[in-house]
């Protein structure tokens, strides 16, 4: 003798709808929760970078344009540098006073000491020291891992 485990006269469109709908709710939020968006056990320690701070105190001869042509070089070694992992650039706003000068800051970011060392040594980074070298009065470089 046959049993049947699912009736039909208890099944309908709707109550299976219904199951699929919960079935893809749950899945979801379990892929959501694996890929570290969520917090818990399975969630994902964070990609550890290597920092790279640059910053520079312009002599007083170097012009506007100048300054701008450094900041433009520098900011375009991550289409150049595939070892760049992020790049950003800021001129100094605080009001502390405490700067000693500097006033241009660039902060790049790698995923290994090697990726820095190619970086140091990649044809468009060397271009660019020869942009900078005559203009700038100090350079102060600090590197960190986060």
């Amino acid at each position: 003798m046959q049993t049947n485990l699912f009736p039909t006269s208890h099944l309908n469109i709707k109550t299976i709808a219904s199951a699929a709908l919960l079935v893809a709710i749950v899945s979801s939020l379990v892929l959501h929760s694996s890929s570290g968006n969520l917090r818990g056990a399975e969630a994902r320690a964070p990609e550890k970078l290597l920092r790279h701070i640059v910053l520079y105190k312009f002599k007083e001869t170097t012009t506007p344009a100048q300054v701008q042509e450094v900041i433009d070089t520098f900011s375009a070694l991550p289409k150049q540098i595939l070892q760049i992992a992020d790049f950003e650039c800021g001129s100094n706003v605080s009001q502390e006073g405490k700067s000693e000068g500097m006033t241009q800051a660039f902060v790049v970011s790698f995923r290994s000491e090697a990726d820095l060392q190619t970086y140091l040594t990649h044809p468009a980074h060397l271009a660019y020291v020869n942009v900078v070298k005559d203009k700038r009065e100090k350079v102060l470089v600090f590197d960190y891992w986060k």
